[in-house]
């Protein structure tokens, strides 16, 4: 079996401050094998088995054949958790397991942050206890912010599962701040996406610790029921994931919602971020049979003291994304109002609340859309109203295109740390450094005169871990061909964030 190796840069910026990017695996690690030689101290009564099956006397526990391949918390299912020696940031793991009926472990990455494991067959509406979903959080004998999966995937008990995961580790600066929290990227369950873009504000209930580090290993739960585990694989979990955005999706052979989804994962693309029109709920439902997310629906408000607030598609969007984590992509316009001005915040902040309010009941996250011309303009207007609209589902948008089109690109490191505590999401496309026109500053990935690969750098070293989606507004042309040539220059541009 390989030996686990790890790898942790720390990137010292212009600004003097050295930023802890959290290591990860290098090569592709079994953790399950023919002994327990890749954990760590006493593994009580684990044990290794060729399988696990029912038991035929009594239907709550397991029992193992002969051989090799499968760990089991010993015959009643009560022993203590194991750990893995392997101490790990950013992962993407593999992990197959078994459960009796009524039985219940959970899978800790980093020792703190669970993925439950139940028997949940044949449940309705799943909840955080349910399996795959995201434990609770645990203060002044209250739970808080679990997460029930969106869809239950469970399969009967005596079955073999699984569950494949990209964790996200928190990062620190070079004092220990916590810069940018834990995040499960992506959980499917059995092959069916359960969870995507989920933030972490802190260790589940019953986790080994209850601070957080850049590094932790695997806990694997035995104390709460009988359970079996087989190939258990880690692997570095990759860059960030990168959806494409529909003005770079729809042209005269790709018209449908369906057609569009097909084409973004054939190319290799994490989803979409669609306009929150009337064919939202069939982009959702094409995304969700394909196994990707939908990140954002583009939609827009008004703060002018005599315009409407919001349309139907607002409400309606909230509502055909309840428990998905998408965002709405909120762009924010007045008619009385100059751009960027700050008279207009004491009547955005009532609007945008309202809005986020409505949003955080159905599980919806509001990321404000800076877009040239329009009330927030600048990704500065967007934190200043951000900061005082004070609700955690809202957060800023860094808008490439836009930001080149009215600031300096000198600018770019220090508005980033700004806008890093708040920032939901990213969208990049080739550009030309100095462009003035639409034409110059949205191209496809592989051209421009813009560092692109430079702008990643600087999101990954100030602990940006979140989805970035590709621009393609007006470029034309042929779509599956704009999307291949970009998610090609991606690949290579996306290495300085790994």
């Amino acid at each position: 079996m390989r030996v686990l190796r790890m790898r942790i840069w720390v990137v010292s910026l212009v600004f003097g401050v050295c930023f802890l990017v959290a290591g990860s695996v290098e090569d592709k690690v079994s953790l399950v094998g023919s002994d327990f030689s890749q954990w760590r101290g006493d593994t009580a009564a684990w044990f290794v088995a060729g399988d696990s099956v029912l038991d035929p006397g009594n239907e709550k526990l397991l029992k193992g054949k002969a051989g090799s391949g499968v760990i089991i918390n010993g015959p009643t299912g009560r022993t203590r958790n194991i750990i893995s020696k392997a101490e790990l940031g950013d992962v993407r793991a593999h992990v197959e397991f078994m459960v009796p009926k009524g039985s219940n472990s959970g899978v800790y990455f980093q020792g703190r942050y669970e993925i439950q494991v139940f028997d949940s067959w044949g449940v309705a509406e799943p909840q955080h206890s349910d399996c795959g979903g995201i434990y609770q959080r645990w203060s002044n004998n209250q739970g808080f912010e679990g997460r029930g999966s969106r869809v239950n995937a469970s399969k009967a008990p005596g079955q073999w599962q699984t569950f494949d995961v990209i964790f996200r580790a928190p990062r620190f600066d070079k004092d220990g701040k916590k810069i940018a929290k834990a995040r499960f990227e992506k959980v499917m369950h059995n092959g069916v996406l359960i969870h995507a873009d989920v933030e972490l504000t802190g260790p589940t209930r019953a986790s080994t610790w209850n601070d957080e580090k850049a590094l932790g290993p695997i806990m694997l739960q035995g104390d709460h029921g009988p359970v079996a585990y087989r190939n258990i694989w880690i692997e570095p979990a990759g860059p960030n994931p990168f959806f494409a955005m529909d003005t770079a999706t729809k042209d005269a052979k790709h018209q449908s919602a369906k057609e569009q989804i097909e084409m973004v994962k054939e190319l290799g693309y994490d989803g979409i971020g669609p306009h929150a029109g009337g064919g939202l709920a069939e982009m959702l439902n094409e995304c969700q049979k394909n196994g990707l997310q939908l990140y954002a629906a583009y939609v827009g408000c008004n703060i002018g003291p005599d315009q409407k607030k919001y349309g139907p598609e607002l409400t309606q969007a909230i509502e055909t994304l309840a428990g998905t984590n998408s965002m709405l992509w909120l762009f924010v316009q007045s008619n009385k109002d100059k751009v960027s001005s700050p008279v207009g915040d004491e009547r955005a902040v009532a609007v945008i609340r309202e809005i986020a309010d409505m949003a955080a009941k159905k599980g919806v996250r509001v990321a404000l859309y800076p877009h040239t011309g329009f009330w927030v303009e600048r990704v500065e207007d967007a934190v200043r109203v951000v900061k005082k609209v004070n609700r955690p589902n809202v957060g800023v948008t860094f808008n490439l295109c836009h930001w080149l089109k009215v600031d300096d690109e000198k600018n770019m490191k220090s508005l980033i740390k700004a806008a890093m505590p708040y920032l939901f999401v990213v969208s990049i496309n080739g550009a030309d450094s100095g462009g003035n026109d639409w034409k110059g500053l949205i191209q496809t990935l592989d051209k421009g005169t813009f560092d692109v690969g430079g702008f990643l750098k600087t999101l990954a070293v100030n602990g940006y871990t979140g989805p970035i989606g590709f621009q393609g507004y007006g470029i034309g042309g042929d779509a599956y061909d704009n999307l291949k040539r970009t998610m090609e220059a991606w690949r290579r541009l996306s290495e300085v964030m790994n």
